[in-house]
């Protein structure tokens, strides 16, 4: 039963923390794919940038003496992070995407200027921050919950942090808003309509400008979200969420592109089948080693842990063979 915890901790809740941070930047590809039709390469350091946003504000609310015991600081400066990462979000839009849209620039030209936002961000970051690593809880504790399982002869807890656990409760609520969002609001429908067929949604009197800055608030909102919970759990860097953009981007493509249920769907899935694939299956033959016609090995990894990022390939193409267009119908362009 030891053996299971284990894996429970090592598969479940891994899993779960994992799929909730590529969800939350899947939503924000997606919603821009789905709008402006192009695959917004920075996102993954508009995550970073939002993380460091919420940072300095937590340095502030710190030396303010503006702290509680009940949450990590870093959580608690969220909402005012998430605000100033949607207003940036704004400014990108503004200062690079905007003109070569007036211009009729093609999806192509689109994504080759937000590989260059996300060298400006890096290079920004690292002007100001230089290139070392960071921590929120410098002069905080981070919480570790363990949960004993009431059954004889179990000596393992149920563990997780309580980043970890605030991370999940903010995506269930951050989908839940979003969800409720696009089904019940005539903003979230003119979004949809737009992203089913923007030239009719134009025609038929939807304010696309607006449209259009929502999708970006909503992005860089959700990025700073996903990027400020991603920090609490592991530790601050310039290169933060730039080495899972393209999982995050696989679980978009994988869910369907334009599909805001179905980037939940594909981060969950990618999620999961990196922590299952890099899982060593050998702790949980041990106890019946006896009755198996071979060696236990000490390690039966599916892939080393260096490698998990492969994984989230596998699925898309064994998904894309499947379903061309993600698990939801997507946009094929």
């Amino acid at each position: 039963m030891n053996e299971l915890i284990f894996f429970f901790n090592n598969v479940v809740v891994a899993g779960i923390v994992l799929g909730s941070i590529y969800a939350v930047g899947a939503i924000g590809v997606t919603l821009i794919f789905g709008i402006l039709r192009f695959a917004h390469f920075a996102h993954g350091d508009m995550m970073t940038m939002g993380a460091f946003i919420a940072f300095l504000l937590a340095m502030g609310a710190t030396a303010l003496g503006i702290t509680t015991p009940l949450v990590p600081t870093g959580f608690l400066v969220l909402p005012i992070a998430m605000i100033l990462a949607a207003v940036l979000a704004l400014g990108l839009d503004k200062g690079f995407y905007a003109p070569l849209r007036k211009r009729g620039a093609r999806p192509v030209t689109l994504l080759i200027a937000s590989i260059g936002v996300t060298l400006i961000i890096q290079g920004l970051i690292r002007l100001f921050f230089g290139s070392g690593t960071w921590s929120f809880f410098e002069v905080e504790t981070k919480q570790l919950i363990r949960i004993p399982v009431p059954i004889e002869g179990v000596t393992r807890t149920i563990n997780f942090t309580q980043p970890q656990l605030l991370m999940v409760a903010c995506t269930a609520i951050a989908v839940l808003a979003l969800h409720l969002f696009l089904t019940r609001s005539r903003l979230g429908k003119a979004m949809r309509a737009m992203a089913d067929n923007a030239d009719l949604a134009q025609v038929s009197g939807i304010n696309t400008k607006l449209v259009v800055r929502v999708t970006w608030v909503i992005a860089g909102s959700l990025a700073a979200m996903a990027g400020t919970m991603l920090a609490l759990d592991v530790s601050l860097k310039p290169d933060l969420a730039f080495n899972i953009v393209l999982p995050i981007f696989a679980a978009a493509i994988v869910g369907g592109l334009g599909q805001s249920y179905g980037a939940i769907a594909g981060g969950f899935l990618i999620g999961f089948a990196e922590t299952l694939s890099i899982f060593n299956w050998s702790v949980l033959l041990r106890p019946v080693a006896g009755a198996i016609p071979f060696e236990v090995p000490a390690t039966m990894a599916i892939v080393p842990t260096e490698y998990k990022l492969t994984v989230a390939f596998v699925i898309l193409v064994v998904v894309l063979l499947w379903r061309p267009t993600g698990i939801f119908k997507g946009a094929s362009s």
